[in-house]
């Protein structure tokens, strides 16, 4: 038999898989473009709603377009009784992923149009999961913590709705904006590993359920998301500006890694993260303890110069850093912070699975199917036989 040779394993980096107008990462300058705008101008400028719209039909929404679309997701924001009724039948400790994906795909079971695959119905089922996806998140924190679901309210926005849904209060307007901000944030950021996952599936044309979903496994990854909650559990771990230097010196030398540093795009600052931390200094402040704002910021400076005095490099932060320390100032669970994840990158899938599937009106029939280069072991023979030795079976 032949020698083997090294697996190779590129995770597609650098291999361009398809086109899309949806939206852009430039790493070198620091970018991120939705639909031809830059994430920083719409960040705390438009809301949430505008964001998803603007990602489903490639423009912001004019007054009227804006109040009719608030309406729909109003409208779907509701879970069928018969779901919530299965997830207080669940394990109160599984995991809030798990939740998320299964009750994703179990809403499938109570959509009418499921076997309508037009544009305009894909649409529709769209804006239904952004909607509920919000509300499958903060109704599983109240019932695996023994609290009765609270209905969503119509006449306030996602934002509000999803921190009035898990929490029984109504945020005041400087929360419901800071919270609104970090979603249009995390709304939408190219081929990560998450959106691409939904858009194979969707290449196959399964239904919308399936594809997002199936993104929802991926972010569910330690490699994916996930990476704020690491980072709050770090900083929880630090304790105290004292203990950064040994932090840092033995993750270091050890080889690990400090969360919330580097990113596989973003080769300056992540902009994202940029606009968050003052967030999270300012919400600190409300809440009369900064230690977690501090304590990255001062994470944040030492670890830069500890690379480049260790390693010679650059090490830049990314947008989990500091939405760690905002969410958890804002009181949301440590483990719900991918769930929020989520709640945000919907629309961003959403988008991404109506573009697979279609181009303007018209079904782009193109179904993801890459190849992949065999380097296991032959038998050396035009024929392989075969010979039984007691249970096993092995060539001659």
């Amino acid at each position: 038999m032949s020698e083997c040779i090294p697996l190779l394993n590129t995770g597609l980096r650098g291999f361009t898989v398809a086109t899309t107008k949806i939206s852009d990462v430039n790493g070198a300058e620091g970018k991120l473009i939705y639909r031809g705008f830059q994430a920083k101008d719409l960040a705390g400028k438009v809301s949430f709603e505008e964001v998803s719209f603007l990602l489903l039909y490639e423009r912001l929404p004019v007054k009227s377009e804006l109040k009719d679309f608030t309406a729909k997701l109003a409208e779907n924001r509701k879970l069928p009784p018969q779901v919530i009724e299965s997830m207080k039948n669940r394990p109160k400790d599984a995991l809030p992923m798990d939740v998320l994906m299964s009750t994703i795909s179990m809403l499938a079971d109570y959509d009418p149009d499921i076997n309508d695959n037009s544009h305009e119905s894909v649409i529709e089922k769209g804006i239904s999961l952004i909607s509920k996806t919000a509300t499958i998140v903060a109704t599983w924190d109240r019932i695996r913590n023994g609290r009765e679901p609270v209905n969503p309210d119509p006449e306030i926005g996602h934002a509000a709705n999803f921190i009035y849904m898990y929490s029984g209060e109504k945020p005041d307007e400087e929360l419901t904006s800071f919270f609104d901000t970090a979603l249009t944030l995390h709304a939408e950021h190219s081929f990560n590993a998450s959106t691409f996952s939904a858009r194979q599936v969707a290449s196959t044309k399964a239904h919308i359920f399936a594809a997002v979903s199936a993104g929802v496994g991926s972010l569910s990854g330690a490699l994916h998301g996930g990476a704020n909650t690491r980072v709050m559990l770090m900083l929880l771990k630090i304790g105290s500006a004292d203990a950064i230097d040994d932090y840092i010196n033995n993750t270091l030398d050890s080889g690990g890694v400090i969360m919330g540093l580097g990113h596989a795009v973003y080769q300056v600052d992540d902009p994202r993260a940029l606009i968050l931390a003052p967030m999270s200094k300012i919400m600190g402040e409300r809440t009369g303890d900064t230690r977690w704002y501090d304590l990255s910021k001062e994470l944040e400076k030492k670890a830069k110069e500890a690379f480049k005095l260790k390693k010679g490099i650059d090490i830049f932060v990314n947008v989990d850093f500091y939405s760690a320390s905002l969410y958890y100032y804002m009181g949301i669970p440590v483990d719900l912070f991918t769930p929020v994840f989520a709640v945000s990158r919907m629309a961003g899938w959403v988008a991404h699975v109506l573009e697979e599937q279609f181009a303007g009106a018209a079904p782009k029939p193109v179904l993801y199917r890459p190849e992949s280069e065999y380097i296991g072991e032959y038998c050396g023979k035009d024929e392989c036989v075969f010979e039984e030795i007691g249970e096993r079976t092995v060539t001659d």
